[in-house]
């Protein structure tokens, strides 16, 4: 019998603990990994990864680079950055250290244990914690980047947008506006039916997420939405879709976009001709150059 393929889901998702590479180490890059950030009550501790360039202890500062992985909001692992990257040794987060960047990777509550907006609540919280830390860890999280993808990238947009919103958290206090937001193939409305997605239905990734179909608790998916609330104070974005992706339209990426321009608020769209979701089929080459693009959006706003 011919083994069958495995959906793009299946393929996207990060690899089981038993099996996943061990992550090489990187000349010039201090890792300090598994560092409780949060406790929540009832909840398992919340956790973040760092990768630090080796610096001058005196030296000033070094900026942030968030990183909030993908999942569809239910499953996926912290210093993941996507199906593509797995296999990059150094590991792409290396790179960004060696680049002079210190990057965070935290974890978040997954819709099997929490509904919106505890994932985001949980960012904002390690923003927060990395803040108040910040003298200890030689960073500067007045100069942060947040860069997600999928699902991470929604909620990374979300961190970007909504830094001045009323919040009944203590978490969404406490940490400085980021600087910019990258964004792979992300979710922006909830709210709207899009590609394969209807907000009517129960059982999307979405709905796992809200604790119901968006369509029934219009009120949570709209504040779920970082097209509501785009303003003309917005930090600086990078919108990256592919053309061809199966599983987060890439009308998501160009509203958004649309509506950061209409504001006056600065934004880069990239349409990634033949791409899928996760950069799947798409050459190695055009992904370390969406990667390098990425990067070099990064410098330009965190010199």
């Amino acid at each position: 019998m011919t083994p069958t393929e495995p959906s793009l889901r299946e393929l996207i998702a990060a690899p089981h603990p038993d099996r996943a590479s061990l992550p090489p180490a990187a000349p010039g890059v201090r890792e300090l990994r598994g560092v409780p950030y949060g406790e929540v009550e009832g909840s398992r501790p919340l956790e973040l990864d760092l990768w630090l360039p080796e610096t001058d202890q005196a030296a000033r500062p070094v900026p942030l680079v968030l990183f909030v992985h993908g999942g569809a909001w239910h499953r996926g692992r912290r210093d993941d950055m996507g199906l593509r990257t797995r296999h990059w040794a150094p590991s792409p987060f290396a790179h960004i250290a060696a680049a002079g960047f210190a990057v965070a990777c935290a974890d978040y509550r997954l819709s099997g244990e929490a509904t919106f907006p505890a994932p985001l609540d949980d960012l904002r919280a390690a923003l927060r914690w990395l803040t108040l830390r910040s003298a200890e860890l030689g960073i500067d999280t007045e100069r942060t980047v947040v860069w997600g993808e999928s699902a991470g990238g929604h909620l990374a947009s979300l961190l970007a947008l909504t830094h001045t919103d009323p919040s009944p958290s203590p978490a969404s206090r406490g940490y400085p506006m980021p600087a910019g937001a990258v964004v792979w193939y992300a979710p922006s409305d909830l709210t709207t039916a899009r590609g394969c997605f209807t907000p009517e239905d129960a059982a999307t990734p979405e709905a796992r997420m809200l604790g119901s179909a968006p369509a029934t608790v219009p009120e949570r998916a709209r504040a779920a939405s970082p097209l509501a609330h785009v303003r003309s104070s917005a930090p600086p974005f990078l919108l990256i879709h592919g053309d061809e992706d199966t599983l987060v339209d890439r009308s998501h990426s160009q509203s958004l976009a649309t509506a950061l321009e209409q504001a006056g608020a600065p934004v880069d769209l990239l349409k990634v001709t033949g791409a899928d979701h996760g950069w799947h089929r798409l050459p190695d080459a055009h992904i370390e150059e969406i990667f390098t693009r990425s990067l070099a959006f990064v410098r330009r706003l965190l010199p």
